[in-house]
């Protein structure tokens, strides 16, 4: 996959989902989600990551739609009812346009960080849009440690079991070790601060990077294409007349 700095893949991801939720159509999520097709060829995504989280949003994306379609406001010819459930033709086109809207929506978010590292993202964050260095680096550390509580979980219940407060009542002892788990997290969270503090991780109002996070021809081509995506959908969809706004709704 061709390494494009973080920061433009979120910033094009970004502006694909805010253009494509403001309309509750089919037409401008088909036109978004053809044209990613080609973008993701370009930027060569690895195709078993591409396919395994495709398939994934797929399901997920086909149980909003089976969702709005027996629960959607029924409009037009009613095929069939039953207590709660109504289809009709505008549940069938809500379905629809929501099926392909999760598609659209999700994908570019999913597939475009298949190869990005947290600290890759945390440095883009803070060299180019500039955000509080507290924050930036405070957020990935805490997303480095959410590695280890699973770690934690399985070592808690060893020694629980152990000590024999882990035999009997099985919510009980689910509902111990889960604080547990929060008494251990929010310690070790409170020395990482304190030992990142010392360190001079959150200098204000500039720190030195280790990494220096560009930002260059590639990253402005990848959202120069995520705004053609975004408006050609808006054309399509208002020119064919079927553009449905969702504040009008």
């Amino acid at each position: 996959m061709i390494r494009v700095n973080p920061v433009a893949k979120l910033l094009a991801a970004a502006m694909i989902a805010v253009v494509l939720v403001l309309s509750v159509d089919w037409v401008s999520a088909l036109t978004a989600l053809v044209l990613e097709i080609p973008l993701f060829a370009a930027l060569r995504v690895p195709l078993r990551p591409f396919l395994i989280r495709a398939a994934l949003i797929t399901v997920a994306a086909a149980l909003t739609a089976v969702t709005n379609l027996f629960y959607g406001e029924p409009a037009g010819t009613v095929h069939w009812h039953f207590l709660l459930i109504n289809v009709s033709d505008g549940s069938i086109e809500l379905a629809l346009a929501m099926f392909l809207r999760v598609l659209a929506i999700a994908l570019p978010s999913a597939v475009l960080f298949i190869d990005v590292h947290p600290t890759e993202l945390a440095d883009g964050l803070g060299q180019v849009l500039k955000l509080p260095a507290r924050f930036v680096v405070g957020a990935l550390a805490g997303m480095r440690m959410v590695g280890l509580l699973r770690q934690d979980w399985e070592y808690l219940g060893h020694a629980r079991r152990a000590r024999g407060v882990a035999d009997h009542a099985r919510v009980r002892r689910f509902l111990g070790q889960a604080f547990a788990l929060l008494v251990f997290a929010l310690r070790r969270g409170t020395k990482l601060a304190t030992a990142m503090e010392a360190r001079g991780f959150g200098a204000y109002p500039t720190r030195t990077w280790a990494r220096p996070s560009t930002f260059g021809t590639s990253e402005l081509a990848l959202i120069a294409g995520a705004a053609v995506i975004a408006t050609a959908a808006v054309v399509v969809s208002v020119t064919t007349g079927h553009w449905d706004f969702v504040g009008g709704r």
